[in-house]
């Protein structure tokens, strides 16, 4: 996989490359916001390490840039400014994910693969299984004629089932997608959620969606009569 690494600081810029390069990535590091807009035009990355605060142009502005030509990379900001402002500004222009500096090496390797785990392209914003329909502007879900109510987890877990209807996902991938880093892998959180989501989903004479496949996790699919959309 490969990285772009966008950091002002060189000698930060030199460590953090090293060690990401340590686990495994392929690393190039640019200290400016238009050099990082003409590498990635060059380059097909899979993650852009983003910096804030450049030189030249605001990592905000960077960001607005590489979104409005469609570069498809996972976007992480990573910042000293930690105001909640800052976070939604990176996030609104396109962001994946925003790490605080001073951040360990480690969770930003850890939240870079969380990102690779995650689609890159464009998905559509209205989801239909066998039945089930997902609106994903609207934040509605409906199965037939009846609405179903779901909280901003619940919603998120469905939503990614959804979109890997047909696929076995592993808790991993769940929590990776709808849980932050506070996330602890040895609660029993998802199949409390899934559990719920079975008991909203699934209505009297309605045929199941959500399967259990024993060892490997949960799968969404449609009815044998119906198709998954």
């Amino acid at each position: 996989m490969r990285i772009l690494l966008v950091e002002d600081d060189r000698r930060l810029a030199e460590n953090v490359a090293a060690q990401l390069r340590a686990a495994g990535f392929a690393v190039d590091v640019v200290t400016g916001g238009r050099q990082a807009l003409v590498e990635a035009a060059v380059f097909p990355y899979d993650v852009i390490v983003l910096d804030l605060q450049l030189p030249d142009l605001d990592g905000v502005e960077v960001c607005r840039a590489l979104r409005a030509r469609g570069a498809p990379a996972r976007i992480l900001m990573a910042t000293a400014r930690d105001g909640v402002e800052d976070r939604i500004a990176g996030l609104e222009t396109g962001a994946d994910d925003y790490l605080v500096k001073p951040y360990s090496t480690r969770e930003l390797i850890a939240r870079i693969r969380a990102l690779l785990r995650r689609p890159a392209e464009p998905l559509p914003a209205t989801l239909e299984v066998g039945g089930l329909a997902l609106d994903t502007a609207a934040r509605e879900a409906r199965r037939g004629d009846r609405r179903i109510p779901l909280t901003a987890k619940e919603f998120a877990v469905l939503e990614y089932l959804m979109r890997n209807a047909g696929r076995v996902v592993t808790r991993e991938q769940i929590s990776d997608h709808a849980w932050d880093a506070n996330y602890d892998p040895l609660s029993n959180v998802i199949d409390v959620y899934i559990a719920r989501l079975r008991r909203k989903v699934d209505g009297p004479g309605e045929a199941p969606l959500i399967e259990t496949v024993r060892g490997a996790g949960y799968r969404l699919a449609a009815p044998a009569t119906g198709r998954v959309a």
